[in-house]
């Protein structure tokens, strides 16, 4: 799994196991590995790329991802015959489902080759065939998976997005930006990102900027819903151009997030989030919310914190194996619940020597 927000590239070992209808996991391993910085440069500006150097991106990334893949096989001795695939999200580029199409790049022929592992990948693309948003995938493997924690899920990646059952139907949708934003403007103080917020908490609140984000068209739409770069750069970060104190910004960013998400929250009357994603160690952001949602606030461990994406779209694989659906009809929009996903497979019937 790796996000929007270029955090690093997220590998996990899941075991599934099913019995009675009930899904049971085990997260038996998990790393992050950091892109290099030539490659997340590159992947920055893929947008100002032409067709051919993009497609050259797509082998590049496949081609780290299976070398991390192999190494992280290696550190944690795992016999690779007995893994049944690798579910890779790739990095999303472009994601416009109001025209027809979404792109995530990690070449899924690339990584099955050279890791001797079947693949499956470009699970957004069929959904948005079929009408849908081809996102959130996450809320099959929320309810699946994490059903007893809490009556809703928030994960404040990149992007914030929300799981959530409304008249016996699950909902889902993004609320708002996340570490995207906040990431940049963090990065001008000369960090990768706002540890725990303290840069937003040194800041004070710039009440104009603060209003006019709330009034932003998007936050009227009805769900389904998703959001992309694409909308960052042309209708987000526009407004915030007049502005330049960034720990300013940064406390003001804060402060539209939680006031969005506790709307939300306080809309569909939820009682308890559980909350996910770098967003969710991000202090200010978390007692900010607190303050203002008067349900129960639920941070898991740090390994469901940091992984739980990942765990899921590991999930959506062992879903795909079984030819189960891997949408929600009601989250994405779709005219059907569908089975997405591309397979590859390695192409040889005996292991490549190292």
């Amino acid at each position: 799994m790796s996000g929007t927000s270029l955090d690093g590239l997220d590998i996990v070992l899941v075991q599934f196991m099913e019995k009675d209808h009930i899904i049971n996991h085990e997260l038996i391993h998990c790393k992050t590995v950091s892109y290099p910085l030539k490659l997340r440069e590159q992947i920055k500006k893929s947008c100002d790329l032409s067709l051919s150097e993009i497609q050259i991106l797509d082998k590049t990334i496949g081609l780290f991802y299976a070398e991390e893949v192999q190494t992280f096989i290696e550190e944690f001795k795992i016999e690779s015959r007995e893994v049944s695939a690798i579910a890779s999200h790739g990095q999303t580029i472009l994601h416009q489902p109001e025209n027809g199409f979404t792109l995530q790049l990690g070449c899924g022929g690339t990584l099955a080759y050279h890791t001797g592992i079947n693949v499956i990948n470009d699970f957004r693309t069929k959904d948005i065939i079929a009408g849908g948003q081809g996102a959130p995938l996450v809320p099959l493997g929320d309810f699946d998976l994490f059903y007893k924690e809490a009556a809703s899920f928030i994960n404040i990646g990149g992007f914030c997005n929300i799981s959530l059952k409304s008249r016996g139907e699950i909902e889902a949708f993004d609320i708002c930006p996340g570490n995207l934003p906040l990431n940049k403007f963090a990065n001008k103080l000369g960090a990768e990102f706002d540890n725990n917020g303290n840069f937003a908490g040194e800041g004070n609140l710039i009440q104009p900027l603060f209003e006019t984000l709330n009034e932003l068209e998007y936050y009227k739409k009805p769900n389904p819903k998703s959001l992309g770069t694409e909308w960052l750069e042309g209708s987000f970060y526009p407004l915030l151009k007049p502005y330049s104190n960034e720990k300013d910004i940064l406390h003001t960013l804060c402060l539209h997030i939680v006031h969005q998400i506790s709307s939300v929250l306080i809309e569909h009357n939820i009682n308890s989030v559980y909350l996910s994603g770098g967003g969710a160690k991000n202090k200010f952001i978390t007692k900010s919310l607190q303050k203002q949602f008067k349900g129960k606030l639920i941070i898991p461990n740090t390994d469901t914190v940091d992984f739980k994406e990942a765990i899921i779209f590991a999930y959506l694989g062992y879903c795909y194996i079984l030819n189960k659906p891997t949408t929600i009809q009601t989250v994405t929009g779709a005219t059907i619940a569908l089975s997405t996903g591309v397979f590859h497979k390695p192409g040889f019937t005996t292991y490549p020597q190292p």
